[in-house]
Formats: structure tokens, sequence, C-alpha cells
């Protein structure tokens, strides 16, 4: 993760920046590559609990994201499945409502048909009461004494005849009209049976909606729970580093007294130049330089008491001129560490000091001759991988071990 976050940090500036010239962009390159490695040599400065309790707090928080997400969306889904239902219904209900409509218009329409039905028997039994129409008709033809009487017979004859047709197109548009009722009856029975299939099929989508809108509250309320554990975990591994960092500082004023009062008690020494005189303890290249910053975990202005050289796990580590080793122990932050004293040199004690092997050869007491193999590369302690973190003291003070190295 920091890493990525290192590159990412990076990433903007580069993608707003103009064209850039090939030396710019080497330079950039460089940049990039000095931060990624620089992230990693942050996660070397807490112990393994912390970041593995850290690395639980981030997967948490991530996971705490997604399950919000997820609440989100179904709760989206919920809420756009409500408002679908709500114009469900409205529909359903317009078409109860013309359903409705069309069963009273059949209604209507039936006992229209029945009043015309009876008015058509009332008609035709009025008219054949007086004889058959055509007959009536026939013989008012014969009884014609003039050309205006059976113009008059033959008007009043076919206003029988018009009465009679009229009782039956009255009939025939009713039935009709109650025919088409009666389909718009059969198509709003049909559309309120279509709207109710719909909103039974609704309702169990906006069951299963309910559902998994209930399981996403319940998963982030357990994510949340989560995340506060986790970040409890994180807060009692970084008070047990700075517990174990305060042991290591306080077993290093131990040693660095032993190195003032062998300086102290030291007669001659080596006076010269110092161009040449060391070499180095392993041949790998430095993954983290000497310096002051702020701590990457705890974030405090401290000291980068040495630089971090990148080998194999089991690279024998060399001492860099003869000298006597003055102290070995376990330390939690630098695990198997060595202190071999180097004696005076033009006035001054120098002591070098080899962290996080896997183990050591030689024992407090013993003296080394320069190039001889003190221990091997670990990755011990505060450590993600095997590296060899070399300090050069001073009269007991840290200093850049690259001023004396080759």
């Amino acid at each position: 993760m920091a890493c990525s976050l290192a590159v990412g940090g990076l990433a903007v500036p580069l993608a707003n920046a103009g064209p850039r010239k090939p030396h710019d962009l080497k330079h950039q390159q460089q940049q990039a590559q000095a931060q990624v490695k620089h992230a990693q040599h942050d996660l070397d400065e807490s112990s393994s609990r912390l970041r593995a309790a850290q690395a639980a707090v981030d997967t948490a928080v991530r996971e705490l994201s997604v399950a919000r997400g997820e609440l989100q969306a179904a709760s989206a889904r919920l809420q756009a499945a409500e408002i679908r239902d709500r114009e469900m219904q409205q529909q359903l209900e317009a078409a109860e409502e013309r359903l409705a409509r069309a069963q009273s218009d059949l209604a209507a329409g039936q006992t229209a048909l029945a009043d015309q039905r009876f008015k058509l028997t009332d008609t035709v039994t009025d008219i054949y009461e007086q004889g058959d129409p055509q007959l009536l008709a026939f013989m008012s033809l014969l009884k014609s004494q003039s050309t205006s009487d059976l113009t008059r017979q033959e008007a009043l004859n076919d206003a029988i005849v018009g009465r009679e047709a009229r009782a039956y197109d009255d009939l025939h548009a009713a039935e009709v009209l109650l025919q088409v009722r009666e389909n718009q009856v059969q198509e709003a029975r049909d559309e309120v049976e279509v709207q109710r299939q719909a909103a039974a099929d609704h309702l169990v989508t906006m069951e299963r909606l309910h559902q998994d809108a209930a399981d996403a509250r319940d998963k982030v309320a357990v994510l949340v729970e989560t995340r506060r554990d986790r970040r409890a975990d994180a807060i009692a591994a970084r008070q047990a580093d700075l517990k174990d960092l305060q042991e290591a500082k306080r077993r290093e004023n131990h040693v660095k007294q032993l190195i003032l009062a062998a300086a102290r008690r030291a007669r001659g020494g080596y006076n010269g130049p110092t161009n040449g005189l060391f070499i180095r303890p392993v041949p790998g290249y430095v993954t983290s330089p000497f310096g002051y910053r702020i701590h990457p975990i705890y974030h405090y202005w401290g000291l980068h008491d040495g630089t971090d050289f990148g080998v194999s796990c089991g690279e024998p580590m060399r001492a860099i001129a003869g000298g006597t080793v003055i102290a070995r122990y376990w330390s939690d932050v630098y695990g198997n560490r060595l202190y071999l004293n180097l004696g005076q040199i033009n006035g001054k004690n120098v002591t070098a000091v080899y962290n996080h092997a896997t183990s050591y050869r030689v024992g407090v007491g013993q003296h080394v001759d320069q190039g001889d193999v003190v221990g091997y590369v670990g990755s011990t302690g505060w450590s993600t991988g095997c590296h060899l973190h070399f300090s050069i003291l001073v009269n007991g003070t840290a200093v850049d071990p690259m001023n004396w190295l080759p």
C-alpha cells in the first residue's frame, strides 16, 4: 500500500505537466523509484504485529467502504422499486376504476336494451293491432279515388312502415352498443388482471430488495464493529512498539556509556587519513540512507541512525576494520545486534553496529581483523525483508556511515 501511495502521489503532477524533455522524464523516474524505496523502508520501521494490525485496519476500512457502497446501491434499488410500486398501484387503481365504469356502462346498456325491446314490442303490437301495414297499404291503394287520396294514403302508409323500421333500428343500435360495452368490460378485466399480476410479481421483487437492504445494513454494522476492533488492535500494537522502542533506546544509552568510558580510558589509536581505512560490511546497494525525518509510523521527528543495504539473507557481514566486540544482544526493534568497537581514530572512539542479523559468529570481548565474518544478514526485529541496517557511532553518537565507507 505504501508503495502504491508513493507512486500515486507522483502521478498527479506528471499527468498535469506539459511535454517533458527526456532528461526531465528520467529525473521523474528516478524520483519515483526513490519514493518507492523510501515507502518500502517505512514499513521496516515497525513491528510485524503492527504491520499486521495496520493491514487488518486497512482491510477493514476497504471492506467497510465496499459494504457502504453496496448498502447505498441496495437502498437506491429499493427506493426506485418503491417508486415503481406506487406507480403500479396507481395504474392498478386506474384500471379498476375503468373496469367499474365499464361494468356500470354495461349495466346501463343492458337496461337500455331491455327498454328498447319493450318499446319495440309496444310499437309493433300497436301497428299490427290496426292490421298488416303492407295489406293496409294495398287496400288503400285500391280505395283511392284520386291522385290526392293516393298521395295522402301512401304518405300515411310510409309513416307507419317507417315507425316500425325505426323501432327495429333503435333495437339494433342498442344491441350493438351493448356488445361494445361488453367488449370494454372484458378488456378492462384483462387489464386489471395484468396489473394485478405485475403488482404481485413486483411484491416479490420488493421483498427481495428489502431483504438485500437489511443484509447490507447488517453487513455494514458488523464491519463497523470489525473496524473498531482492528483499530483497537493497531493502537495496542503501536503502544507495544513504543515500549520496545523505549527499551531499545535504553540499551543503546547503556552501550553508549560503555563506549564513552572506553574512550576516556583509551590511549593512542590511529591518526591519519580515513579515506580507504574501512571496507564495506556487505556488497549490497543502499536501500535507505542515514538522516533525520518524520517517523513514518509514529510521526515523531527522529533519526534513521544508519544506512540500509539490500542483500540476501545469509550474506556474510564483515568487519569494516579490526576491532573488539563490546556488545551483542537481541532487540525487538533491531533484532540480533552487534557492536564492534574499532578503537580511537583521530582522537575519537569509533564503533560499527550491525543489526537484523540472522546470527553472529563472534562474541563479546572477541577481537576480529578487517574482513573477518562477524555474522550473517537476516530479517530479525522490525524488518520486512533481508537487509543490513549498518551504523557508525563516533563517541557513541550516530553519524552517516557513507562518510566513512568507500
